[in-house]
């Protein structure tokens, strides 16, 4: 029986793949900056444990813990919404030490042990935000990108120790709290003179059309994780794909 990694597994697509992989059989590692039990349904193939990305001696604690892995996926993440005139560096910093340097972090955790299996497969869950530029994205939609650029590199320099990279790239996701975390952020992030152009991206965010599901993202990171032959990038939801195809 393989086992699988999933960070930021509390609640929204990390919730999902940790089922996802359950389903079928895998041993599941579900992370959380704060451990929940009520979260996943109890079964005897998984574990739950602390995992701050951020934290350096968390994620040792946790590679430790989880002991031999088979695929890791780096889901945690922060949304934000807001103008770059008023988004204070410390919160430029906020979102790429979670969603860039979180990644990184984790991701060069586990290589050793997968340089030395010969085998091991990394995937990144990102944003379709990084197939066009969004206004009042320029700070999250760049810690999205640098990850794209970052595994695709990487993917390179491990092939030949059989280790696989990955991306996925969801959609716009109203089922999850993810777009709805980021709006909160947006207080005191945005200058008066950027109001109006601000309601215009909620009242976007809002409009009804092509979304993204959390089972969409689950399939996607299910077919990067077990098809040797699937694509280095995967978009998942039919807004992605639409957006993938415009490209």
């Amino acid at each position: 029986m393989k086992t699988v990694l999933i960070t930021g597994c509390s609640s929204g697509f990390g919730r999902d793949i940790a089922r996802y992989f359950l389903e079928r059989d895998w041993k599941v590692i579900a992370t959380m900056r704060t451990p929940r039990e009520d979260v996943l349904p109890h079964s005897t193939n998984l574990r739950i444990l602390p995992l701050d990305v951020t934290d350096a001696e968390s994620i040792r604690q946790a590679i430790e813990a989880a002991g031999p892995i088979d695929a890791l996926v780096n889901n945690a993440g922060i949304g934000w919404l807001g103008a770059l005139e008023g988004m204070p560096m410390q919160t430029v910093r906020t979102v790429f030490e979670t969603n860039t340097f979180g990644t990184i972090a984790l991701t060069q955790a586990v290589l050793p042990q997968f340089r030395e299996r010969k085998a091991g497969v990394i995937v990144n869950v990102t944003s379709s935000v990084t197939l066009r530029p969004l206004t009042m994205l320029p700070v999250y939609t760049a810690s999205k990108a640098a990850v794209n650029a970052f595994t695709e590199s990487v993917a390179l320099e491990l092939a030949p120790f059989g280790v696989r990279l990955r991306v996925v790239l969801p959609g716009r996701a109203p089922d999850t709290r993810f777009g709805a975390n980021a709006q909160t952020r947006m207080e005191g992030a945005i200058p008066e003179v950027y109001a109006g152009l601000a309601q215009q991206v909620i009242a976007r965010l809002q409009e009804p059309g092509p979304i993204t599901h959390a089972s969409d993202v689950s399939e996607a990171v299910w077919w990067a994780v077990t098809d040797p032959d699937s694509p280095m990038r995967i978009p998942a939801g039919e807004d992605a794909v639409e957006w993938a195809k415009a490209g």
